[in-house]
């Protein structure tokens, strides 16, 4: 009868403790696979903006990236910029070029779309639109991040695809065209999908929508 009753005991705390351990455990997974789980979400509407009709709100996977953008800066750049958003051009793109804490490229409208990547051809597709001219003259500051069209070796070749740096890379003040800079969500955009052994991304994440404030 004693043997019986410990055999009972022994059997109930195995199981409270195979319970506690499978809590923790879940509890550890969702931590790790829930990578947004601390990442602040700003809502642009409990911000009061100086220049609301330059804000553009960006959400990607961890929430919203709040942009002001620079048409005293780069007219013509922002121009388009502007032009895309409000058409919805950017919603579903994906960020085809991530450097882990460096920078986030995303913006190919030809071959970067969910559900038809060109994996061969992404980063180089264009917006059906023509290219713009480069405007870098400015003594525009590339700090913390600042967003910038993206060019291929010539200026004069902007077109949709834009970058956002998440240091400061003072090598790209007066190399790159320059359109806004990110005011809140620079976090959400560090949990961007990065490889560890390639910039170019396999499965990307994708921007969810991008809007004009106004």
């Amino acid at each position: 009868m004693i043997k019986k009753i410990k055999a009972s005991i022994s059997e109930k705390i195995i199981l409270i403790f195979l319970l506690l351990l499978g809590i923790t455990t879940s509890g550890i997974y969702i931590i790790v696979k829930n990578e947004c789980l601390f990442v602040k979400n700003f809502d642009p509407k409990n911000i009061t903006f100086v220049k609301p009709n330059n804000i553009a709100i960006m959400n990607v996977p961890c929430g919203n990236v709040i942009i002001e953008l620079y048409p005293n800066v780069s007219p013509k750049g922002v121009k388009r910029f502007m032009s895309l958003i409000r058409s919805n051009a950017y919603e579903n793109i994906a960020f085809h070029r991530v450097i882990k804490d460096k920078l986030v490229q995303t913006g190919d409208l030809e071959f970067g779309k969910k559900g038809s990547l060109n994996y061969k051809k992404i980063g180089t597709g264009k917006s059906g639109f023509g290219t713009i001219k480069s405007e870098i003259d400015s003594s525009f500051n590339y700090t913390e991040g600042s967003v910038g069209l993206v060019r291929t070796f010539k200026n004069d070749t902007e077109d949709s695809q834009f970058f956002i740096i998440l240091q400061d890379e003072p090598l790209f003040e007066g190399e790159y065209t320059p359109v806004g800079k990110v005011l809140y969500g620079l976090e959400v955009l560090k949990k961007i999908k990065h490889e560890k052994h390639s910039e170019y991304i396999l499965r990307p994440n994708f921007i969810n929508s991008f809007k004009m404030l106004n």
